[in-house]
């Protein structure tokens, strides 16, 4: 395992697993299913990177993105065809929040938001550029 792995809390994992599947050509690594057929863990492996799902446990305080009405993170995604990957991701339930554009500090980037409420930035690196340069590239009114 990396140092810092993502653990998503979903309503629905069995669902997310499914979705990232098709969305994000996830491998599925593990499922671990409570009595009552809950998730109570599994694993996906998106790239090189594992990414954790439970399902919501509302007794434990473990609540996903839609019973919070949201969700203040944004899982960030490097991709060799940001375009290609966004439009995967849309063919297979999520929804655009930001189109993909190229960006001032190198990459082209955009975000969706997937079935289950979490974010995702999906971006392709396209040029190598110093502090300085994305500094003077930066929007002077703000994003």
């Amino acid at each position: 395992m990396p140092t810092v792995t993502p653990h998503l809390v979903v309503a629905g994992a069995a669902k997310a697993i499914e979705f990232y599947k098709k969305a994000f050509g996830a491998e599925e690594m593990m499922r671990l299913q409570g009595p009552d057929g809950s998730m109570w863990h599994a694993s996906v492996l998106i790239g090189d990177s594992v990414v954790m799902l439970v399902d919501e446990m509302p007794g434990m305080g473990s609540l996903g993105p839609k019973a919070l009405k949201g969700t203040p993170v944004t899982i960030h995604l490097n991709v060799p065809d940001v375009d290609g990957s966004i439009e995967r991701a849309v063919k297979a339930g999520a929804k655009v929040l930001m189109p993909a554009a190229d960006m001032f500090w190198g990459d082209r980037y955009g975000v969706i938001q997937d079935p289950f409420g979490h974010k995702w930035s999906v971006a392709t690196h396209i040029r190598d550029m110093t502090v300085d340069e994305i500094k003077a590239a930066m929007p002077k009114g703000g994003m």
